[in-house]
C-alpha cells in the first residue's frame, strides 16, 4: 500500500465511527449555541442522542439549494456560521450567491491528504490553477499544499502563455485544477515548444475526467488524481494510488440518502451526498450538497480503511415543471411511503398528443389482480400529493435503474 497521511488513514472503521459519533452531541450542542440558524433547524430534537447514524437521520437535512433563500433572509451566512469574525478568515462569495466563510487554522478545508495520496510531498512547488477571485476554489488546495510545507504557484485561470512562462522558470512538480485546463496547458505549451516535463502529478476537481482524458495524461507524464470538493465543506473525498473509488476525507461523517428526502440508502445504492462537518467557524449539520454518488463495499486497495465513494455521478434536485407546477423528489417520496408494498420507485415525465405525462413506475413484492389495484391506489395518491393526474405501473424487480434518479424527464427540448 501506499503511505498513508497520518495512522488516522488505516484505523480499525468501527473505532473512527465511536470517535466521530462521541463528539458529535456536544459539537451539535456547540453550534445550536453559537449560531442562531441551526438553533431554528435543529429545535425540538434530543442532541445528546445523536450517537450513531441512526439518530442522526432524524435530524433534518439542510440542502445546498436553500442556502441562498436562506442568505438572503439572514444576511450575510444565513445565521449558520459562528458569528464571530475572528473565525472567519476569507469571506467568498460562490455562484448563487452564496457567501461562504473559510475558518480558522491551517489547511482549514482538509486538503492537505488528497495531495499527499496523488505523491506531493514537502518541498515541491505546486502549479494551482483554480481561480482566487471571491471562490474559494484556489484557497482549498493553495492551504493544502502550504500545509504539507509545498511553495504554491497562485496561478488562478486563464493568461495561459503566463502561466506557461511560469512553469518552464518555476518548475512545479505538481498541478491543481480542472482536468480541461490542464489540457489546455499541455496542448499551448506542445504547439509554443514550450517546456512542461516538470509537471507529474496532478490533482484535478471541478469537471468529469473521462478515462480517455486520464489515460492522455498518463500517456504524456502526467499521473492525475481526483478530488471530490465543494466550496462549502472543502475536500470530501479523493482519490488514491488504489485507484478504486474516492477515499473519503477524516473528520467527516459522510451518509447517501434518497434524493428528496433525508432516508439514507442501502450501501451501494445511488442518493445524494449528505456530509456533517463541524468546522469551528461554519458548522454544517446534515448539508445536502445534491451530488448524487454511491458508496463501494470494503476499504481501499491503498489500505486507506474509511468509506470509498463511487464518484461525482450527476445532480440529485430533479425538481421538474409538469403542465405548469412542479414536481418535487420529496412528493414521490411521500408517494411511496403511503404505500409500503413499493420497494423503489421513478417518476416518468413525457409528451404525448402535446401535453405532457407522468407515469410512477414502481417495483413492489406483489401481482396479478394485487398488482392491479396497488396501481390504482398509487395513481390515486399520486394525484393527490401531487394535484395532477398520473398513471401508475408496476415493473418486475430489477427493472428501475440504480441509478439515483427519482424523476425522469423524457420530454424532448426545443
Amino acid at each position: 500500500m501506499s503511505r498513508p497521511f497520518d495512522d488516522r488513514e488505516t484505523q480499525d472503521p468501527a473505532v473512527r465511527e465511536a470517535d466521530l459519533f462521541a463528539q458529535l452531541p456536544a459539537q451539535l450542542a456547540e453550534a445550536v449555541e453559537a449560531a442562531p440558524g441551526w438553533a431554528e433547524i435543529l429545535a425540538g430534537h434530543e442532541l445528546s442522542t445523536v450517537r450513531d447514524r441512526t439518530a442522526l437521520a432524524r435530524l433534518p437535512v439542510t440542502r445546498k439549494s436553500a442556502l441562498v433563500e436562506r442568505q438572503r433572509a439572514d444576511p450575510p451566512f444565513g445565521g449558520l456560521a459562528v458569528p464571530d469574525p475572528g473565525l472567519w478568515g476569507r469571506l467568498f462569495l460562490s455562484p448563487g450567491p452564496i457567501f461562504e466563510p473559510q475558518g480558522p487554522g491551517p489547511d482549514p478545508w482538509g486538503g492537505a491528504r488528497a495531495l499527499y495520496a496523488a505523491g506531493i510531498r514537502k518541498g515541491d512547488i505546486v502549479h494551482n490553477a483554480f481561480a482566487y477571485h471571491l471562490t474559494p476554489g484556489g484557497f482549498i488546495l493553495d492551504e493544502a499544499a502550504r500545509a504539507l510545507g509545498c511553495a504554491v504557484i497562485p496561478a488562478g485561470v486563464g493568461n495561459t502563455e503566463a502561466q506557461l512562462d511560469a512553469i518552464a522558470s518555476l518548475k512545479p512538480v505538481a498541478y491543481c485544477g480542472t482536468p480541461d485546463f490542464l489540457k489546455v496547458l499541455l496542448d499551448k505549451a506542445e504547439e509554443l515548444g514550450r517546456p512542461t516535463s516538470s509537471i507529474v502529478r496532478a490533482v484535478v476537481s471541478g469537471a468529469a475526467l473521462p478515462k480517455s482524458l486520464a489515460a492522455e495524461f498518463s500517456h504524456r507524464g502526467v499521473a492525475v488524481f481526483q478530488a471530490y470538493a465543494t466550496a462549502e465543506l472543502g475536500i470530501l473525498a479523493f482519490e488514491t494510488s488504489g485507484r478504486s473509488g474516492l477515499v473519503v476525507n477524516e473528520d467527516i461523517i459522510l451518509e447517501i440518502v434518497r434524493p428528496g428526502t433525508g432516508d439514507q440508502v442501502a450501501p451501494g445504492e445511488v442518493g445524494e451526498v449528505v456530509v456533517t462537518r463541524m468546522s469551528p467557524a461554519y458548522p454544517l449539520i446534515r448539508f445536502g450538497t445534491g451530488d448524487l454518488s454511491a458508496l463501494l463495499p470494503g476499504p481501499s486497495p491503498c489500505g486507506r480503511t474509511n468509506l470509498r465513494l463511487e464518484g461525482w455521478m450527476g445532480r440529485a434536485d430533479q425538481r421538474t415543471k409538469v403542465k405548469g407546477m412542479f414536481v418535487d423528489p420529496a412528493q414521490v417520496d411521500q408517494v411511496v411511503k403511503r404505500h409500503p408494498e413499493i420497494r423503489r420507485a421513478r417518476l416518468v415525465v413525457g409528451r404525448a398528443d402535446e401535453q405532457d405525462t407522468m407515469v410512477l413506475r414502481f417495483e413492489a413484492a406483489v401481482d396479478g389482480e394485487a398488482g392491479v389495484a396497488l396501481a390504482a391506489a398509487v395513481a390515486a395518491t399520486l394525484r393527490d400529493v401531487t394535484k395532477l393526474s398520473g398513471a401508475a405501473e408496476p415493473v418486475p424487480a430489477g427493472t428501475l435503474a440504480n441509478d439515483g434518479k427519482v424523476i425522469d424527464d423524457l420530454r424532448p427540448v426545443g
